[in-house]
């Protein structure tokens, strides 16, 4: 059997395509290996920045395999380490990740998008949450696409299924940049390429930042990152990084971030 991924690094950025003809949809093995590969490139420390996109042209990912579903994968089944997708739920991930959208983009393909820090597009991507048209609840679209564009646009998508096009995506604020579909992987490769280039220590706190800010109020959080109760914090300001930086800012130079 083909492998459902395709992985490949580039220097400290890796590479994440699902590759599962005819339209990369996810089963429950699919996902667990998802898991898996996010929890490596989370632990390692060569690896600074992740893209996921999806083989072909006409679709990023349609979210749940409900071939796989007919044939006995149980929709509350096993997920792995990561949840759905590999990304939703994945502890301590503290490196930016790209979703590029090379496609339709839909249901639980939709939600691992939102899954990413960053989502470019091309010009012939679709998204949509079509789960009300078959009687279920899009989960975790439901939880977080409120909060990233206008409440009544997501609700719209939540209870109607519409779909909008890549522009419409982006003028909502959920797709950071639209690109013709030829230019789509480099444009991906060349942003991974600029954050990797960056203070890793810097992304891994305010990845934690933002995830312990989501339910916490603004003065108990501003005091628990001055205290420096929230390890990427800590680990940052002792961090050989913080000096380089100042130094760089002073001898008017570009830093070189170590990680450490």
């Amino acid at each position: 059997m083909d492998s459902p991924l395709h992985v490949e690094t580039q220097g400290h950025v890796l590479v994440v395509t699902l590759n599962r003809p005819k339209a990369n949809a996810i089963d429950l093995l699919t996902s667990r290996a998802m898991g898996e590969v996010f929890a490596a490139f989370r632990d390692d420390e060569t690896l600074r920045v992740a893209i996921i996109t999806g083989a072909g042209d006409k679709f990023f990912c349609p979210g749940w395999d409900l071939k796989a579903a007919a044939d006995g994968d149980a929709v509350d089944g096993d997920y792995g380490v990561g949840g759905f997708g590999g990304l939703q739920q994945l502890p301590n991930l503290n490196k930016p990740v790209i979703a590029a959208v090379n496609g339709i983009c839909c249901g639980g393909g939709l939600e691992l998008a939102l899954s990413a820090d960053i989502i470019l597009a091309a010009d012939h991507a679709t998204f949509a949450l079509p789960e009300i048209r078959s009687g279920t609840v899009a989960d975790a679209a439901s939880v977080k696409l409120p909060k990233r564009i206008p409440y009544h646009i997501a609700m719209e998508m939540l209870l109607t299924g519409r779909w909008l096009d890549a522009e419409e995506a982006a003028r909502w604020g959920f797709v950071n940049h639209v690109y013709p579909a030829g230019d789509l992987a480099s444009e991906a490769m060349k942003l991974a390429e600029t954050l990797a280039s960056g203070p890793p220590l810097v992304y891994a706190a305010i990845k934690e930042i933002l995830r312990e800010a989501e339910d916490t109020a603004f003065q108990e959080m501003m005091t628990r990152i001055t205290t420096r109760q929230l390890k990427t914090v800590d680990v940052l300001y002792d961090s050989e990084d913080q000096i380089e930086g100042a130094k760089a800012f002073a001898e008017k130079r570009d830093p070189v971030w170590k990680g450490r």
